[in-house]
């Protein structure tokens, strides 16, 4: 079985059509969705870009561990466990991470990759001289000061649609597919980081759903990683300019959709969908002002943390609708690709197969699944309620690692060696560092939210204080799940769960 991993960045499961969505249109993921199992309960796991490719490639819940940083000496890395299967393996991507050093190890797994350069902030042009910025490159160096500048020298040089991030990548890898290879079955995983920003497309894309020329008006890429700015940024911005925020996402969305379809175009002119299996998903959604914010930062609420997930198996076909109710999770992936594949899933592994589930088999569902960013609280779900459990921030935080990744800060503390991680005879760093990023400026990170789903999707009813006897229901269970994966001490006292 060949097996292609479609990786597009920041999809809001409910901006697609295939999932309810008539805002923007998504043809060929409505397509695909049509003959794919949809799974309407998938969620995040280790937030962000780089943590949800760690559960991707290792299969393992770093959350309680680490930040942001590298595959760990430890981690198995997926495609190197295909390839010993007697698998091809091949990434074709623009996601810029990969080549820095706080991400290294995870493309280096590959046979081969292939890797578009100039998005976001990646340092591939000379930067132009400042005269040379234009109004809207201004209107984003206001809130993100150098990104904007950044990001323009990379591009400054694009013409048309063809030049832009989706079409390069989803050409190329319909190219790989084409090329002459072995007789041994591959593994491709094709990512797209859009449609993360900057929300810049070209026409017609960027006037389909709001005025494009308003980009000399507004941001294309509104603050999130900083609180202060980020509430600056709310209290001066209008419903004009929020709304066109929106309508440019939408038009990334749409650009990335049409490019994603040349490359099912290439499966069917290579007649590949009956020996391939084809899983498209995302690493989180993105807030687009719901709440008053933006990006996907702690609390994650469904708006970007219940993400989309289709999944074409010819062998396993979809039927009755081809909806998947039971929980999945991001680390879920790693499990099963190795299960299409055929391989035995190694034992160290916080991954479970959803291969069962497409033959009806519950027996080993998940009954609840965790997750959230390091250092900034853990979130609960059973499927219908949902528990959002923000941390003390005053008690002490590590990290675990058998080094110490750039994005670890070390304090001017002693810092310990032993080993802490469960299953993993390999020394570690214990380090103590200042909590992971700013608190939530909308305040609700400080204090527990409950939600029931099912009656309240848009998660806007806190019952915390009415429905006790299900806050300490999925406290427990909370803390079953977290056990389960492994923990350090302190994170049971941080999250007031010990």
């Amino acid at each position: 079985m060949n097996i292609i991993l479609v990786l597009i960045d920041s999809v809001n499961r409910n901006a697609l059509s295939a999932y309810g969505g008539t805002e923007f249109a998504t043809p060929n993921l409505q397509s695909f969705a049509k003959k794919a199992w949809r799974f309407d309960n998938h969620f995040v796991g280790s937030l962000p870009c780089m943590p949800a490719r760690r559960e991707i490639f290792a299969g393992f819940s770093g959350m309680q561990w680490r930040p942001w940083g590298p595959l760990e000496p430890f981690d198995l890395r997926l495609p190197k466990l295909l390839e010993s299967a007697g698998y091809t393996t091949a990434i074709v991507t623009d996601h810029y991470h990969y080549w820095e050093e706080s991400a290294n190890g995870y493309i280096q797994s590959f046979q081969g990759a292939e890797f578009i350069r100039g998005h976001e902030l990646d340092f591939w042009e000379p930067l132009v001289p400042e005269a040379d910025l234009p109004q809207w490159v201004h209107n984003i160096e206001k809130w993100r000061p150098g990104y904007g500048h950044r990001y323009f020298s990379n591009v400054a040089n694009f013409r048309d649609e063809a030049d832009f991030f989706p079409a390069k990548v989803m050409t190329s890898a319909s190219e790989w597919l084409a090329k002459p290879k072995t007789g041994k079955p591959f593994f491709l995983q094709v990512e797209s980081f859009d449609v993360h920003e900057p929300f810049d497309v070209p026409e017609p894309y960027a006037s389909m759903y709001g005025d494009g020329a308003a980009r000399d008006r507004f941001t294309l890429w509104p603050p999130y990683q900083d609180a202060a700015r980020q509430a600056d940024f709310m209290s001066q911005a209008s419903p004009e300019e929020l709304a066109f925020v929106r309508s440019q996402y939408g038009a990334k969305l749409t650009m990335t959709d049409r490019w994603l379809g040349k490359l099912f175009t290439t499966l069917d002119e290579l007649q590949l969908w009956d020996d391939t299996a084809v899983i498209v998903t995302t690493d989180h959604g993105h807030d687009l002002g719901e709440r008053g914010g933006y990006g996907k930062q702690f609390p994650h609420f469904d708006s970007h943390a219940n993400i989309p997930l289709l999944v074409w198996h010819p062998g396993l076909q979809a039927k009755n609708g081809g909806v998947i109710e039971n929980l999945t999770s991001t680390v879920d992936l790693f499990a099963s690709i190795l299960a299409i594949a055929g391989v035995e899933p190694p034992r160290q592994t916080h991954s479970h197969s959803f291969l069962p589930l497409l033959k009806g088999e519950t027996s080993n569902a998940r009954n609840a699944v965790i997750y959230g960013t390091f250092g900034q609280g853990i979130c609960c779900t059973d499927g219908e309620w949902t528990l959002i459990q923000p941390p003390d921030r005053e008690k002490p935080l590590y990290a675990y690692s058998t080094m110490v990744p750039t994005t670890i800060e070390p304090q001017d503390k002693p810092v310990d060696h032993g080993r802490y991680i469960p299953g993993i005879d390999m020394p570690q760093w214990k380090i103590p560092i200042s909590p992971d990023g700013p608190g939530d400026r909308r305040k609700l990170d400080s204090q527990p939210l409950l939600f029931n789903r099912r009656n309240d999707p848009g998660q806007s009813h806190d019952l915390w204080q009415d429905r006790p006897e299900e806050r300490e229901r999925m406290l427990r269970l909370m803390r079953q799940v977290i056990e389960r994966y492994g923990a350090p001490a302190e994170l049971f006292q941080r999250l007031g769960l010990d």
